[in-house]
C-alpha cells in the first residue's frame, strides 16, 4: 500500500499497517510539517464538546479511548516517550458572560452524560496556583488528557524507518494511477517515479482533494488558518494542567509539557515548553503568523495565567487544520476500489490519530471500522454511489 502523507494521521496509520503485516510506502517531502507542526496535542472531546455534535463527541471519545495502548505500543517498540500525560483539563471563565456560557456548557456535557465538575473559583486556584485573580467560574475535566505530536510524530517516523518492508519517500504524490477498470493502483510521486499499491491512502489533510480531481469521489475538505504559539517557561510561571478558558467570549488554551521540555538560552531542566493556542480563520495555507493573532493569544492567556509575562516566547507557529462541512473526518474506503481517506480531522488529528489508523487498517483488510467511525464515512458525502467504477 502507498499512503500520502506523512503527518500524525498518515504516519500512524502507515505504522499500524506495517504492524499487520502489510508493506507500506509513505510518500511526504516534509513528514509533519503540516497542521501536526502546530497541534497541542489535547486529546480533549469533553472541552472540545459543541452543540448538535454528539457524533463527534462520540468519534472524539474513541479517540481519547484509544491513546494509552497506542502510546504505549509506540513507546515499547521505539524507546520514544509521545508525552501522553493525564493532567486533566481546567475550563475556565474569565468575565460573567463568559461563566455563563461555561454553565451552558456544562448543562450539555450532563445531557450527554459527560464528565465535568463546576468547580468554584478558590477551588480552581487551589488545583492551579497560577491562575489570576479575575476568575469568574471554573470547571474540572479529569479525562481529558494531552499528549506530544513533535514527539509521538518522531517515534512514529523512527517506527517506521525500523521496519522491514516500510519506506517514508521524500517525494509527493502528484497523481493517483488507474487500472482499466477505473481502480486505484499506485501512485506518481513530483520526481515522476510510479509507486505501484493494492491500495492507497490519502492522509494529506487540506490538500485531499487536490489529487481525487476527476475522480467520481466527494472530498470537500478546505484549509482553516490556526496559530499557535510556544514558550519556554521557569517552574515558577508554567502552570500544572491544561487550561482552556473563554476570555470576554474569545476561546484560548494553555498546554504545558513536562519538566525538561523548555527550549532556548538559560532553559534547564526544570523548565518546561508551554503551548499557546490558537486562532482559527477560513483562508489558505500561507504559513505567515499575523501581529493581531500573536498579540490576541498572549493577551488572553496571561490574562488567565498572568505569570506567562514572564516566559520567553520562543516559536509562532501557523498552519492550516483540515475542515469538512460537517467537522468530521472523512474515514476509509471510498466508492473507488483501491482509494482510501484519512482526512478532514480538522482540530482533532491527534486525539483521532489511532483510532483512524485503527479504521484504515480494518478496512485495507475488508473488515468493519469501529462503531464510533461510522460517521467518519468518505461515502456521506457522495450522492450517489458510483457501481463498478
Amino acid at each position: 500500500m502507498v499512503v500520502v502523507g506523512a503527518g500524525i494521521v498518515g504516519a500512524a496509520v502507515a505504522w499500524r499497517a506495517a504492524r499487520a503485516g502489510l508493506r507500506v510506502t509513505v510518500l511526504d517531502p516534509s513528514p509533519g510539517d503540516g497542521a501536526t507542526r502546530a497541534a497541542a496535542g489535547m486529546l480533549a472531546p469533553v472541552s472540545e464538546t459543541w452543540f448538535g455534535e454528539q457524533a463527534a463527541v462520540r468519534l472524539g471519545l474513541a479517540g481519547r479511548d484509544a491513546w494509552p495502548a497506542f502510546a504505549a505500543e509506540l513507546a515499547a517498540e521505539t524507546g520514544a516517550d509521545p508525552g501522553l500525560r493525564p493532567t486533566g483539563t481546567l475550563l475556565v471563565a474569565y468575565d460573567a458572560d463568559d461563566a455563563a456560557h461555561l454553565r451552558r456548557w456544562l448543562d450539555l456535557h450532563a445531557s450527554w452524560s459527560l464528565e465535568s465538575a463546576a468547580l468554584a473559583p478558590a477551588e480552581a486556584r487551589r488545583r492551579e496556583p497560577l491562575l489570576g485573580p479575575r476568575l469568574a467560574g471554573a470547571a474540572w475535566v479529569p479525562g481529558d488528557d494531552v499528549a506530544d505530536p513533535r514527539a509521538t510524530h518522531a517515534a512514529l517516523l523512527a517506527a517506521l524507518r525500523e521496519r522491514r518492508g516500510a519506506a517514508v519517500v521524500p517525494r509527493a504524490g502528484v497523481r493517483l494511477l488507474r487500472d482499466a477498470r477505473g481502480a486505484v493502483v499506485g501512485v506518481v510521486d513530483d520526481a515522476g517515479e510510479t509507486h505501484r499499491a493494492g491500495a492507497v491512502v490519502l492522509a494529506t489533510g487540506w490538500r485531499a482533494a487536490e489529487l481525487v480531481a476527476g475522480l467520481p469521489v466527494a472530498v470537500p475538505v478546505r484549509p482553516v488558518r490556526g496559530q499557535t504559539l510556544r514558550l519556554d517557561a521557569g517552574p515558577d510561571v508554567a502552570p500544572s494542567h491544561v487550561v482552556r478558558g473563554t476570555v470576554q467570549g474569545r476561546p484560548v488554551y494553555v498546554v504545558p509539557r513536562g519538566p525538561g521540555t523548555g527550549r532556548g538560552p538559560g532553559a534547564t531542566p526544570e523548565h518546561r515548553e508551554v503551548v499557546v493556542g490558537a486562532t482559527s480563520e477560513e483562508g489558505p495555507d500561507d504559513r505567515r503568523a499575523t501581529a493581531g493573532g500573536v498579540f490576541a493569544l498572549l493577551r488572553d492567556a496571561r490574562a488567565l495565567l498572568p505569570g506567562l509575562d514572564e516566559a520567553a516566547l520562543v516559536e509562532t507557529t501557523a498552519r492550516a487544520r483540515p475542515a469538512t462541512p460537517d467537522n468530521l473526518p472523512l474515514v476509509g474506503p471510498t466508492d473507488v476500489p483501491g482509494l482510501h481517506l484519512a482526512a478532514g480531522h480538522h482540530r482533532n488529528g491527534v486525539l483521532l490519530a489511532p483510532v483512524t489508523a485503527d479504521a484504515v487498517v480494518a478496512g485495507l483488510e475488508g473488515d468493519d471500522p469501529p462503531a464510533a467511525l461510522a460517521a467518519a464515512d468518505p461515502r456521506r458525502f457522495t450522492p450517489t454511489p458510483v457501481r463498478g467504477a
